[in-house]
């Protein structure tokens, strides 16, 4: 009977380790997390454009006068030795004053498959690769974002092919279906790349492109874009900063001459001085020039000419973090265009600025 006993206890106890042994050497194979993100704001525009319509270059905190909800994303991603892949929701004023009408609330999925040591494969909707600020007030140092940024795409569908040689470079190579486009307009394939490096854990910088022709079916002139961007991060002691400029050039796209080329140029510059442990103060300064019109769109000013947006703007902030996954920012900012192109409209006037003011509260988990 005892050794009945024992012979149970010992089956039992192997049973028990190898149930533990497959349990583990699962969970070290393949990982499933779930992450979130929220932010509200209330913000203020002197730009008279009706109640419950969002302001020109709409995005983050795009109404005025209104308590609001920028986002709230919510992402699961799995982890696994060879495949990957991530699916995020969004709601809110930001997806819906910038993203696609058809796949609004897709933020990014895309399932990918790890091709050798090095290298993946991805494929399905993802977030934009391009650009020196990110979409939302977390990812940069300022909660709204420049105008330069707010003429880039946002989303993009196709292949990735992203190669990490090493610790510091990395590679993503991109076939996209076109600029900010989930789904294709013409028989067409767009090309992208984004290449970073890290100096070291306080400095790393990187170049991003875009080269495709989004002419629509049926357009006989051909519109090939070519979309350069240049970034730097760094941080120095209490200082951080972000920096970046973009260069484009378009065929076809010239106000005059429609069978020249047309080029736009733009630069985006953020500081942010870390006072204390939980309290810090930043400004950015950002550059816009479209002289053709061909991203920004067209204006006739006060002399009757039609031109392209020329513009510049300012912003200063205050940042409160209780605590490092929370913030509250109140950010001031000013955005002037060229003196003859008055685009707002305020007091019964056209003017050439807008003043904003912005109050956010986010949090991440």
């Amino acid at each position: 009977m005892t050794k009945n006993i024992l012979l149970s206890a010992t089956l039992l106890s192997l049973f028990c380790f190898s149930q533990k042994s497959f349990s583990q050497t699962k969970k070290d194979s393949s990982k499933i997390s779930i992450s979130g993100y929220a932010d509200a704001y209330y913000a203020y525009y002197t730009d008279s454009v009706g109640d419950g319509n969002y302001q020109k270059f709409p995005s983050v905190s795009p109404r005025s006068n209104q308590f609001g909800l920028n986002c709230a994303n919510f992402t699961i991603q799995y982890d696994a030795e060879k495949v990957r892949g991530v699916a995020t929701l969004q709601f809110g004023d930001i997806p819906r004053s910038t993203w696609s009408g058809t796949f609004n609330n897709i933020l990014e999925a895309h399932v990918g498959i790890k091709l050798c040591e090095k290298m993946w494969v991805d494929a399905g909707f993802f977030r934009t690769h391009f650009g020196t600020e990110g979409l939302f007030p977390k990812e940069n140092i300022c909660s709204s974002i420049s105008v330069n940024t707010f003429m880039e795409p946002y989303f993009e569908s196709g292949l990735r092919l992203n190669y990490m040689p090493n610790s510091k470079l990395t590679i993503n190579l991109y076939a996209l279906n076109g600029y900010n486009m989930y789904e294709d307009n013409n028989q067409k394939k767009s090309f992208g790349a984004l290449v970073t490096y890290s100096l070291n854990d306080k400095i790393n910088f990187g170049y991003s492109n875009y080269i495709g022709d989004d002419t629509p079916t049926g357009d006989t002139v051909t519109h090939n874009r070519i979309h350069n961007n240049l970034f730097v991060n760094f941080q120095l002691k209490k200082f951080k900063a972000q920096v970046g400029g973009d260069y484009c050039m378009q065929q076809n796209a010239d106000i005059a001459f429609h069978n020249q080329q047309a080029t736009m140029m733009s630069g985006v510059a953020s500081l942010k001085f870390q006072c204390c442990k939980k309290d810090a103060v930043y400004g950015r300064f950002e550059y816009f020039n479209d002289p053709q019109g061909f991203m920004s769109g067209t204006y006739v000013d006060a002399n009757n000419i039609l031109s392209g947006l020329y513009l510049w703007g300012a912003t200063l902030g205050f940042e409160y973090t209780p605590t490092s996954n929370t913030y509250i920012r109140l950010e001031g900012r000013q955005i002037q265009t060229d003196t003859a192109q008055e685009i707002f409209h305020w007091k019964n006037e056209n003017t050439n600025q807008r003043m904003e003011l912005m109050i956010h509260t986010g949090i991440s988990f």
